[in-house]
């Protein structure tokens, strides 16, 4: 049962229903202290993403920015209901733009400032957003030890980045404008972005 659903333009959401069903299917662990102050901090760095594309296509009009910002919300509910599941506190404040991580309210305000000067500069603040998401998500996995039901989540939301990383950068290549990569190393960013939208193998 695949948690991830991905449509024509490559925009990924999570399917939350189908999820709790494939939770259901894992024993409750354990979590370290790093296991949990990752889900933590992504279930901000997720509404980040979310709230910067609102705001940029309230700016631009794009609908990349909207479908996209639709598709991040379920991206942050899937974390709250790992938070939830594990009985941990939820640092989303409900509220659009605010976050309790102070690195994270400042990279959202960073990045509403530089985005919102043009359509150029959305398309690159988008896809700088997919590129540190797949980043902090690598490193997010690695500190996971046996709880398979995050390592789901986790691979899930960095597939959905991968394609919406080919979504700005396509965006941006189909204006006629460049893009650098700052994040990814250059290898690891070629494969993404050359590679076709991918779907859920299971």
């Amino acid at each position: 049962l695949p948690i991830a659903v991905v449509d024509d333009e490559g925009i990924t959401r999570i399917a939350l229903q189908d999820l709790a069903t494939r939770l259901d299917l894992y024993a409750l662990g354990s979590l370290s202290d790093e296991e949990a102050a990752g889900l933590a901090y992504m279930r901000e760095e997720e509404q980040l993403a979310g709230d910067v594309y609102a705001v940029l296509f309230s700016e631009h009009g794009l609908r990349v920015f909207e479908n996209i910002a639709a598709s991040e919300q379920t991206h942050t509910e899937a974390i709250g209901v790992l938070l939830e599941r594990y009985a941990l506190p939820d640092p989303a404040t409900g509220e659009p733009g605010l976050f309790t991580n102070t690195d994270l309210q400042v990279l959202y305000d960073t990045l509403v400032a530089r985005g919102s000067a043009s359509i150029y500069d959305g398309l690159v603040v988008g896809a700088l957003i997919e590129e540190l998401d797949i980043v902090d998500l690598d490193a997010r996995m690695a500190e996971v030890v046996g709880n398979d039901d995050i390592l789901l989540v986790y691979s899930n939301l960095q597939l959905a980045s991968r394609n919406h990383l080919r979504a700005f950068y396509r965006n941006l290549v189909n204006r006629g404008w460049d893009y650098t990569h700052e994040y990814l190393p250059q290898d690891a960013f070629d494969e993404i972005v050359d590679g076709e939208m991918e779907r859920p193998a299971d």
